[in-house]
């Protein structure tokens, strides 16, 4: 078995057992210092590749990261992470998202993401919701590098911008439509 091919299957039965968990309630954090530390870890790792997201973070309200996110699928599929929301560089919540899919779809994978809020209406609907569906309530724009090349402080003219990175697996497409943000109180 090649090398790609078992990280895969691990990946697969990584988010396996994750969807099992899903309708349990129970958090992946050993502690709320544990997802600051690998939230602040993701965040330099994006800085590092991603210039943009530097620049970018200067200008933002707040940070909503996901240091790993796993989305597997079968037919049926989901996704389920953890994160960290930053205010003025110190953690001020934590956060899951959880997704779920039908229809053509088969493997597994894991990413990351952040959330640059730029406005403080998108924040405050974050802030005041019981729970954020993605693709309602603040304009979210998905960051690709081309994309990031052109963002300037003239052209931040939407609520929320996304960055993807640290992907491994394989599953087609990355996307955060339709996925749910919530927050939660991680163990001490």
């Amino acid at each position: 078995m090649t090398r790609a091919l078992r990280k895969t299957a691990r990946t697969v039965l990584l988010a396996a057992l994750v969807l099992t968990v899903f309708g349990s309630g129970t958090t992946w954090a050993g502690s709320a210092a544990e997802l600051e530390r690998d939230g602040r870890a993701a965040l330099d790792k994006l800085y590092a590749s991603t210039p943009a997201a530097k620049e970018l973070a200067k200008k933002a309200k707040a940070i909503l990261v996901f240091p790993m996110v796993v989305k597997a699928g079968l037919f049926v599929g989901g996704q389920f992470g953890e994160g960290v929301l930053f205010k003025n560089g110190q953690a001020s919540g934590y956060y899951n998202t959880v997704e779920a899919s039908f229809g053509l779809q088969a493997g597994g994978q894991t990413f990351g993401y952040a959330l640059f809020f730029i406005t403080d209406e998108a924040l405050k609907y974050l802030d005041d919701s019981a729970g954020w569906e993605i693709g309602t309530g603040p304009t979210v724009v998905v960051v690709d590098k081309g994309y990031a090349s052109s963002l300037s402080s003239t052209t931040l003219q939407d609520d929320v911008y996304a960055f993807f990175f640290s992907q491994e697996g394989l599953m087609a497409g990355l996307g955060l439509k339709g996925s749910n943000i919530t927050k939660f109180t991680p163990d001490e």
